[in-house]
């Protein structure tokens, strides 16, 4: 009972010991330790020791822990800061420069005192805002430690950039962008193109000119293709003598229909007329002209299938002739007339399309002049060839070779005689000439139809008017006229039988001859000889003959022309 009582007093006085001790050793809070500071101490007695736990006292207050030393700045306004002041209590000092959108400046001094705003002023970089383009404003603070640390020059802000020359940059980028897109597409495009056209016609000539190598029986196998076979070296005569009569009625076997409309093939049209069409065909390899009449115009194929038949027409100034047919193409009657191809048209086309030198005037002439030569004259023998007339002259019944020479064609209206007989041969065909090139007697009717002559001075009147187109457009002196027909200023485009019978045969007329001429030896020469050829008196115009050898003597006496080079024969 005793050693229990003893126990339970030592752990009592073990408690007791144990709460003491717990509150002597509770530390107190820093605010409580500053406010209790002075009283604790004051309990002491001069010269005691504080009690175990609690801190010395001190003056130095930078010592104590939590301790912020202050300072003195200065500090002014915005935009100039003209009025500066002094604060005091100041943790930090600063001063700043800032640029507003519109590119003002302004700078500005001051102090914190709170050190919680230390990282809100001196912890941002020093320039927010740098070179961007879409920027609102930039600015710089500068942050220092100690007594008026902020005087002094304020802070620099990097150059103002230029929105304006952004701009204009950006306008020109824009516009040459723009430019680019349009042009590089169309350039590519034009370039594909004509790369595709040049690939293509490359194509098509190769075609050709393997079709061309094939055999013609197996090349022109489809009967929808329009054929022809030559004619012979001469003429049609060599297939007449062979052939059966077309029952054309004629009495001549003209149609041989089972020998043509085999050979040729057509490739386009070349030209149209009121006669009927022209086209381009290929014949063994080579281009031809196929003449295809309207039905209506048989007397005109007729009459110039006729002329080309006559023996020893051939000349190199007279079109070739290669054959005539008959054919049926859906369900229609197709007249056609076979002969060379000139790829440069007629002299109507060529005048219009380039002017001419001398050489090339007198080359055109000459030959025109030397296949009339040919035409008007006739040829004695066994086989002979009658003196001829064409009746038709103008510049679009003219062909210009590729060597610069020109050949006549379009016999439809073509007249024969022959001297032994004295027989005119003046055909079926009812049509008339082309009336702006009519001469005089032809508008007031008074021409001889039965004189052979006559119809001679009517192929030299017209001549006249063909070599006064050819002239205009040759060149003297740098000039050369546009093209425009015979009185092109005095008749309308179509003229009418009565308009040309007045301006011709009442006013007596002629196409105006420029002063120019006058100062040039050839046109000079020219001028004279169309007046010969188009003399309102039809006994008084020259032969053919006198007007070729008129030519080359205007050729020969200009240095600058080669007569050689004109093949033609005195």
């Amino acid at each position: 009972m005793a050693v229990s009582v003893f126990i339970n007093c030592l752990l009592v006085v073990f408690i007791l010991h144990i709460c003491t001790g717990e509150v002597l050793n509770k530390p107190q809070l820093k605010e409580d330790a500053d406010d209790d500071d002075d009283e604790s101490n004051n309990d002491l007695d001069v010269g005691e020791p504080p009690p175990f736990g609690l801190p010395k006292r001190s003056d130095n207050h930078h010592k104590v822990p939590g301790y912020i030393k202050r300072y003195k700045c200065y500090s002014c306004e915005a935009p100039d800061c003209s009025n500066p002041s002094i604060c005091v209590d100041a943790v930090q000092c600063w001063k700043s420069r800032v640029r507003e959108s519109s590119g003002e400046e302004s700078v500005t001094r001051g102090c914190t005192t709170n050190a919680d705003h230390i990282p809100l002023y001196c912890g941002t970089p020093s320039f927010a805002v740098q070179r961007k383009r879409h920027a609102v404003g930039q600015y710089h603070i500068r942050c220092c430690d100690g007594d008026f640390c902020n005087s002094g020059d304020f802070p620099e802000l990097p150059p103002l950039f230029r929105e304006e020359a952004s701009v204009y940059n950006d306008s020109i980028s824009y516009i040459l962008k723009l430019v680019l897109a349009v042009i590089i597409p169309a350039i590519v495009l034009a370039i594909a193109v004509t790369v595709t056209l040049v690939v293509l016609r490359h194509i098509h000539k190769r075609r050709l000119r393997e079709q061309s190598k094939l055999d013609m029986d197996t090349y022109f196998a489809s009967d929808d293709l329009l054929r022809a076979t030559a004619a012979g070296d001469s003429t049609l005569r060599e297939y007449l003598e062979h052939s059966l009569t077309s029952g054309s009625g004629s009495g001549l076997p003209l149609l041989i229909q089972r020998t043509l409309a085999k050979q040729i093939s057509l490739l386009e049209c070349i030209g149209k007329g009121r006669y009927g069409e022209v086209w381009r065909g290929i014949w063994h390899g080579e281009s031809v002209a196929v003449k295809i009449f309207f039905s209506r115009d048989e007397a005109s194929w007729t009459r110039e299938t006729e002329i080309y038949s006559t023996i020893l027409l051939r000349h190199e100034n007279i079109l070739g002739y290669i054959g005539s047919d008959m054919t049926s193409r859906n369900s229609c009657t197709q007249l056609l007339l076979l002969t060379h191809y000139h790829s440069l048209g007629s002299l109507y086309d060529h005048l219009n399309r380039t002017t001419l030198t001398h050489h090339q005037l007198l080359r055109i002439c000459l030959s025109i002049a030397n296949g009339l030569v040919h035409l008007h004259t006739e040829i004695f023998g066994t086989q002979g060839k009658p003196a001829m007339a064409h009746r038709d002259i103008k510049s679009k019944n003219i062909l210009v070779k590729s060597n610069g020479s020109c050949c006549i064609a379009d016999f439809g209206l073509a007249v024969t005689h022959v001297q032994a007989t004295d027989e005119l041969d003046l055909g079926t065909n009812p049509r008339v000439g082309t009336k702006r090139y009519m001469s005089p007697e032809v508008l007031d009717e008074t021409i001889r139809m039965d004189n052979f002559d006559a119809f001679r001075r009517v192929d030299i009147y017209a001549l006249g008017l063909v070599y006064w187109e050819v002239s205009r457009r040759t060149i003297s002196n740098g000039i050369a006229e546009d093209y425009k027909p015979p009185f092109h200023d005095v008749v309308p485009s179509d003229p009418s039988f009565e308009d040309m019978r007045k301006v011709v045969c009442v006013d007596q007329q002629r196409p105006n001859l420029p002063n120019r001429w006058a100062s040039d030896l050839v046109l000079s020469g020219m001028a004279k000889l169309m007046r010969e050829c188009w003399h309102q008196n039809a006994n008084v115009r020259l032969p053919a003959l006198r007007i070729k050898k008129t030519l080359l003597k205007l050729a020969s006496a200009d240095s600058t022309i080669n007569l050689e080079d004109m093949e033609v024969c005195v």
